[in-house]
């Protein structure tokens, strides 16, 4: 019973960890997202929004990864939970639970909890690209200076 626990543990430790993991890649396309816009308000070049698609675009992947192992590592937590005790082997290949869309890199991609976070970003940038896109004085609300009017200047 003991070695059964023990390699419970150590699958919930790469659990975690990945968990961790999709955690940070959240926080890290946030917080690119926002320092690519303040950069280009600084600049003036809210037209070059787009460049914040890339940083989302790569984390959302990168997120999904994450998720995805999670899921399997979980798959393979329950096998060996339901397994016999004198059957464990501390094997750590997950590869059997692939297959379905639920555990697939592409179905765990666009599930609804990344879907839902990645594409309120998305959402975000094409608003404030498509919204703000190079009209001085919109650029400089949002910096907190106010553009002089044509006649005032």
């Amino acid at each position: 019973m003991d070695s059964k626990l023990k390699h419970l543990e150590l699958i919930q430790g790469v659990i975690n960890r990945l968990a961790s993991d999709s955690f940070r890649m959240k926080g890290w396309t946030v917080v690119l997202v926002a320092a690519v816009f303040v950069f280009l308000a600084r600049q003036n070049a809210f037209e070059a929004g787009y460049i914040a698609l890339l940083p989302i675009a790569a984390f959302w992947g990168l997120d999904g990864y994450f998720l995805w192992q999670e899921r399997l590592f979980r798959a393979h937590y329950d096998n060996v939970r339901t397994r016999p005790a004198e059957n464990v082997d501390f094997a750590m290949d997950v590869r059997a639970y692939k297959g379905p869309l639920r555990l697939s890199w592409v179905g765990t991609t666009f599930s609804r909890t990344l879907v839902f976070f990645y594409g309120a970003l998305l959402a975000f940038v094409l608003v404030a690209v498509l919204g703000v896109g190079g009209e001085p004085e919109s650029a400089a609300m949002l910096r907190g200076v106010h553009a002089p009017t044509p006649g005032n200047g």
